[in-house]
């Protein structure tokens, strides 16, 4: 849950516009998320932000139909990301301990974005999210 919630918190700290991926370039925010996220939360928490891109390319080059249900901003900046990934690329993918659970995290993220979904509001998800602390937040 609370990786789901914090995974795109690099779009919030390395600065740049909301636009990037239609300028065409990559801002890394999955690198720059979980690098923070790492100072402050569990592994469960940073490595499925670390890899929720690359999770993307993996289900790409894995299902024939996931393509076909991503947004237009995530099939573009798929294109900067390195497209789907190689048959090699896979089966290293798949070695990471932690890649099942960044493919579950896309998958909530890719339903996630469905206009006017209800969703409980942000505090509800807070213990959650508060529980996987391991140091203090500060500014």
């Amino acid at each position: 849950v609370a990786a789901t919630v914090l995974h795109d918190i690099g779009h919030l700290l390395h600065g740049l516009p909301e636009d990037i991926a239609e300028q065409g370039v990559d801002g890394l925010h999955e690198e720059v998320g979980a690098e923070w996220l790492s100072r402050h939360f569990v592994p469960a928490v940073s490595e499925p932000t670390r890899l929720h891109v690359p999770a993307k390319r993996y289900l790409c080059a894995v299902d024939a139909q996931y393509w076909s249900g991503l947004s237009d901003g995530s099939k573009i900046s798929l294109v900067k990301q390195g497209g789907p990934m190689t048959e090699r690329e896979i089966d290293d993918f798949e070695l990471d301990p932690s890649y099942e659970a960044a493919v579950r995290l896309r998958r909530i993220d890719d339903r996630a974005k469905i206009l006017d979904l209800e969703v409980p509001p942000l505090c509800h998800y807070a213990e959650a999210v508060f529980s996987l602390l391991t140091a203090p937040v500060q500014g």
